[in-house]
C-alpha cells in the first residue's frame, strides 16, 4: 500500500516476488509434513529397538547378544539418518531459494527504483522508502516462512503420533447400557464360542455355571482358551457366538466399567505402574486406608519383603519405586503386589488366572 501510495510501478518487482514467494511456501509445506512424519517414525523406531534392548537387558546378557543388539539398533539410526537427511534437505533448498528470492527482492526494487529517479520519474524519498520496505519484507517473510514450516513440521510429528494413539474403539458401550447390578454372584456362560475372528483356535460351545459362592478351576493345555475366558469375562472383547450373564445380565448389554468394578483379577503375567508400592496396591481401591492397605499387603504375604524394598532415590518401603512393569521385582514379588492389590479392591467376583505361579509352595499356601 505504501509503495503503491508512493509510485505504484514499484509494485512491478514486489508483484513478481510475492508469486514465486508463495510459490515457495505451497512448495515447502507439501513436502514438509509427511517428511517430518517419516523422521518421527524413524525416531520411534531408533527408541523402540533401545528400550526394548534395555527391557529384555538379562536376556541380551544371557546370550551374549550385545554385538547383536548394536547392530539392530544401528540399521534403525541409519534409516532415522537417511529420514532426517531428506527432511534437512528441504529446509536447506527453502532456505537457498528464500535468500534468492529476498535478495532478488532488494535488488528489484532498488534498481528499478533508481532507474525510475534516474529518468527523474521518481524523488530520493520514494526510492528511499522502497529500499526500507524491501530490507523489512526481507527479515519478515524469513521468520514467516520459518514458523510455518515448523508448524507443518510438528504437524507431521502429531500426525505419526495419532496413528498410535487415535485409534477407534473396538468396544463401545451401547448409549442407554444400564449398569451392571450385582445381587447374588451367579455367573453363567452359554454355549460361548470365540476364535478372535479365525476358523480355529480360541474356545468352542463352551457351557459353564458358577453359583454365588462356590470356587472352581479350569484346567486346560496351554493355548486351550482358559486365559481367553478371563479376557470374555472382563469384555475385552464381545463373544462371537453365546452369552455370558452374571445375575442373568448379558454382560455385553450392561456398561464395561461397572463389569470390571465388580471383578478382581490376578494375570499371570504380574505388570506393575512406575510408581510406588503404596500407589500400586492403592489401585486396587485408592479410597483405602493405610491399615487396610497394610493388611491386605500382608494377606498376600507381601509386607516383609516390601518393608526391606529401597530405590535409588532412597525411598523405602511402601514409598519405594518399582520401576516400569515392576522391572526392579522379582516375579514372585510382583505376584504378589498385584495379589494385594486384589485383595485390597475386595470385588465380589476374584479371577485367578495362575496368580501364583511364580510363587514357592510355602508361600502359595500360606496365600
Amino acid at each position: 500500500i505504501l509503495l503503491s501510495t508512493s509510485d505504484i510501478r514499484l509494485l512491478v518487482p514486489l508483484l513478481g516476488w510475492f508469486v514465486l514467494y508463495a510459490g515457495l511456501v505451497a512448495w515447502t509445506i507439501k513436502r514438509v509434513g509427511p517428511a517430518s512424519k517419516a523422521a518421527s517414525d524413524a525416531r520411534s523406531q531408533v527408541t523402540g529397538r533401545v528400550v526394548d534392548a534395555y527391557t529384555n537387558i538379562h536376556s541380551v546378557k544371557m546370550f551374549a547378544h550385545h554385538d547383536l543388539e548394536v547392530d539392530f539398533a544401528g540399521e534403525a539410526i541409519e534409516e532415522a539418518r537417511r529420514t532426517f537427511q531428506g527432511e534437512m534437505r528441504i529446509f536447506s533448498i527453502m532456505d537457498v531459494v528464500l535468500t534468492l528470492l529476498n535478495g532478488m527482492l532488494i535488488v528489484g526494487i532498488v534498481g528499478w527504483g533508481l532507474v525510475l529517479w534516474m529518468a527523474e520519474e521518481a524523488s530520493v524519498h520514494v526510492v528511499a522508502a522502497a529500499a526500507a520496505l524491501a530490507l523489512r519484507l526481507n527479515s519478515m517473510t524469513g521468520w514467516i516462512m520459518w514458523a510455518l514450516s515448523s508448524f507443518f513440521r510438528e504437524l507431521g510429528v502429531v500426525a505419526e503420533g495419532m496413528e498410535t494413539i487415535a485409534q477407534p474403539l473396538a468396544l463401545t458401550d451401547r448409549r442407554d447400557a444400564p449398569p451392571l447390578k450385582l445381587t447374588e454372584g451367579r455367573i453363567e456362560m452359554a454355549d460361548l464360542s470365540h476364535h478372535y475372528g479365525r476358523e480355529s483356535g480360541g474356545i468352542q460351545g463352551i457351557n459353564i455355571t458358577v453359583q454365588p459362592g462356590e470356587k472352581i478351576g479350569l484346567v486346560g493345555r496351554s493355548g486351550a482358551g482358559k486365559s481367553t475366558l478371563v479376557k470374555l469375562m472382563l469384555r475385552f472383547y464381545d463373544a462371537e457366538a453365546g452369552q455370558i450373564r452374571i445375575d442373568g445380565q448379558d454382560i455385553s448389554q450392561v456398561r464395561q466399567d461397572s463389569l470390571r468394578r465388580h471383578i478382581g483379577v490376578v494375570q499371570q503375567d504380574s505388570s506393575l505402574l512406575h510408581r510406588s508400592v503404596r500407589k500400586n496396591i492403592l489401585y486396587g481401591r485408592p479410597e483405602a486406608s493405610e491399615a487396610e492397605m497394610v493388611a491386605a499387603a500382608k494377606q498376600a504375604q507381601a509386607h516383609e519383603f516390601i518393608l526391606d524394598l529401597t530405590d535409588p532415590e532412597g525411598r523405602a518401603g511402601y514409598d519405594a519405586r518399582v520401576g516400569e512393569r515392576g522391572v526392579k521385582l522379582s516375579g514372585g514379588q510382583r505376584q504378589r503386589i498385584t495379589l494385594a492389590r486384589v485383595i485390597l479392591k475386595d470385588a465380589p467376583i476374584l479371577l485367578l488366572d495362575e496368580a501364583t505361579s511364580a510363587l514357592d509352595s510355602e508361600v502359595e499356601a500360606v496365600i
